[in-house]
């Protein structure tokens, strides 16, 4: 004969750790998204109303635990990872090959118009000693007959100029050290000059009227055309190939010119040459001013200079070539 149970003593453990066969089967560990309501045990009220929901990284907020009923417990406060800083590589004027670098260079506005006087200044300093030695050989009639007379000193011009202007071009490491890059630019300032002077004299008509007409047309072209570089909206930069095909094709139409001994294919050949020596001032003036797909590093003073000094003097030859009629 079995013992009266007693209604309010507490279940022996037997009959406490037998599963009710109601009751659902034990839930998966959480893992890291909240157990959807329906996984709490019957009669077990929802996530309390009015609580934030857990982060979204899924830790459960510190401190709070599931609700008793349930029988989960707070899973262990999750560490967050520390903030990442991102760090770009490279200078602040961006990536420097050639002297060219990318759009994005020079954010900084005033050193871009420091940059901009240095180079206009050293390129008005260019000029005025170039075309200052062209009056010079075709205003005064002594040293005009001994350049005439002294064919030695032209071609040693043009062999210092063409030396001193592929070092100048083509190492960048020289070009941007001071103060080679001044004496170096300085050089071949005065052998170009020696040699535009002497060019005025040899080949064509003498007068101080024809160099000032061209002087006057190479002055207009240079202001209208660099104005126009920078107000205007297309972009010249992104035209370097076309450049580079345009050069080399008036290349050869010049080489096949000079066995026709023909004027009118002469006439041609200048004009298509002062064509491209105008899109390369508009290319190389929108390089220095910047804000296109391509612009000048800040060190490249020297190589801007140079670039439009070039444009500029080949740009007075070819115009003083039409104007003045021809070769004698």
């Amino acid at each position: 004969m079995s013992a009266p149970v007693n209604p309010t003593a507490p279940p022996s453990y037997n009959e406490a750790t037998v599963m009710d066969p109601a009751y659902p089967p034990p839930q998966p560990q959480y893992q890291g998204q909240y157990p959807p309501q329906e996984a709490y045990p019957p009669g077990t009220a929802a996530y309390p109303p009015g609580e934030a929901y857990p982060p979204a990284q899924g830790a459960y907020p510190p401190g709070e635990a599931y609700p008793p009923s349930s029988g989960y417990s707070a899973p262990p406060a999750q560490a967050q990872p520390p903030a990442t800083s991102y760090v770009v590589s490279g200078s602040a004027t961006g990536d420097v090959e050639g002297g060219f670098t990318a759009a994005r260079s020079l954010s900084d506005k005033d050193v871009r118009r420091k940059f901009i006087m240095k180079v206009y200044l050293i390129l008005t300093l260019q000029l005025a000693v170039t075309f200052g030695t062209v009056c010079l050989f075709f205003f005064l009639e002594p040293v005009r007959t001994y350049v005439l007379s002294s064919p030695g000193l032209y071609w040693a011009s043009y062999g210092v100029f063409l030396v001193v202007y592929i070092v100048l071009a083509c190492c960048g490491e020289f070009r941007r050290k001071t103060p080679h890059n001044y004496i170096a630019l300085t050089i071949f300032t005065i052998s170009l000059s020696y040699l535009t002077g002497t060019i005025a004299c040899t080949y064509y008509e003498t007068g101080g009227q024809t160099v000032l007409i061209a002087l006057a047309i190479t002055g207009g072209v240079t202001v209208g055309v660099t104005l126009f570089s920078i107000q205007t909206k297309y972009d010249f930069t992104s035209c370097g190939g076309f450049l580079f095909i345009f050069s080399w094709s008036l290349f050869l139409f010049g080489f096949i010119a000079i066995f026709t001994y023909s004027q009118i294919l002469y006439t041609v050949y200048a004009w298509l040459a002062a064509l491209l020596f105008t899109l390369f001032l508009a290319y190389d003036t929108q390089l220095l001013i910047g804000g296109r797909r391509f612009e000048l590093s800040p060190e490249e003073y020297i190589f801007g200079a140079l670039n439009l000094y070039v444009d500029v003097v080949y740009l007075f030859l070819i115009i003083l070539s039409l104007v003045g009629g021809g070769s004698r």
